[in-house]
């Protein structure tokens, strides 16, 4: 006989599942992967390989063998983690360098939890801001672009945009000095040094539609944070524009658009209501321009979402649904 679930009214159904919405996230990030391919080539095939394998094999170790509950890696949660993963390294990271990340997205940031829907920071970020504070030297050795390089080390490195800037470049530029920053088409099209994620803006923006167009994601977090960036950004610039980038380099640069579009959205260390999402956006758009302009560090997304990842829940607490019936 089969068993029944009794519950209390009202019943409410949907097509939803975990399973769909990951896969149509791993779907929505394949034309960014693909661009990394294109100009990381083997690296950017070994890293996110690695990444992979490992956060799938860490979450059934831990969840079989250390929690003693049924295997979850079939609900692609991990896959998804190992490729977000790869998308925040630098394609010529030593492949223990890419466990050792992985093994702290998964095992620290998400399995200490509870598994999937219980962690209050998000994994692969968890695992990405681990391996930067442990291995700078490397987390910031950037591969140039170069179009299908033959083999794992065959790169150039560099510095990237906003490593320029922080640099002096934009001080120089103003004095007359002759500095070579990549163009607002090579940020478009992904002709810059960088992460794996960072390359294609193109890329990611179609990734955003699909997300968008096959509702696995709402406007509101991804909107407000680049709204954010752009006024906060074009208010810095405009007080003086030979100290800070311009606004749309600001987001076209770094991480800014896969961490909002990709990173901030996750379900369970986002805001449950959408006016909570906007406050939740919003923080993370300022966080971000306050650490990339003022801090010592060039980037400031990671550090961004995972601030307000943790003020998450005051934000739920504050910013309450209505009530199911309720005016």
């Amino acid at each position: 006989m089969s068993e029944f679930i009794i519950s209390p009214a009202p019943h409410i159904h949907g097509r939803d599942s975990v399973v769909k919405n990951m896969r149509n996230v791993i779907i929505a990030l394949v034309p960014a992967y693909l661009c990394s391919i294109v100009f990381f080539g083997v690296g950017a095939l070994v890293v996110s390989a690695v990444s992979i394998i490992s956060c799938v094999l860490f979450e059934y170790l831990i969840q079989v063998y250390v929690l003693k509950k049924p295997n979850s890696v079939g609900d692609l949660s991990a896959v998804l983690t190992g490729l977000l993963l790869a998308m925040n390294l630098p394609s010529n990271l030593p492949w223990w360098m890419v466990v050792i990340g992985a093994f702290i997205a998964i095992g620290v940031g998400k399995m200490c939890f509870g598994g999937l829907g219980c962690n209050p920071f998000n994994p692969a970020l968890v695992g990405r801001v681990f391996l930067l504070l442990s291995f700078p030297a490397a987390m910031t050795t950037w591969p140039l672009p170069k179009l299908l390089p033959a083999t794992y080390t065959d790169a150039e490195t560099g510095a990237t945009v906003l490593s320029l800037i922080k640099e002096g470049a934009l001080a120089d530029a103003a004095s007359g000095a002759t500095v070579k920053l990549p163009t607002y088409t090579d940020m478009l099209l992904g002709n810059m040094g960088g992460s794996m994620g960072e390359v294609s803006a193109i890329a990611l923006l179609l990734g955003f539609i699909f997300l968008l167009a096959t509702r696995t994601i709402t406007w509101h977090i991804p909107v407000s944070i680049l709204a954010t960036v752009a006024i906060f950004g074009g208010i810095l610039y405009l007080a003086d524009p030979s100290a800070y980038m311009d606004p749309l380099t600001q987001l076209l640069s770094g991480g800014m658009l896969l961490g909002a579009i990709f990173m901030a959205t996750d379900y369970v260390t986002s805001p449950m209501t959408k006016r909570g999402q906007i406050i939740y956006g919003i923080g993370i758009g300022i966080i971000c321009v306050v650490i990339r302009c003022f801090g010592s560090y060039p980037e400031g997304m990671s550090f961004a979402i995972l601030i307000m990842n943790a003020v998450t829940p005051l934000i739920n607490y504050y910013v309450k649904p209505k009530r199911f019936g309720g005016k």
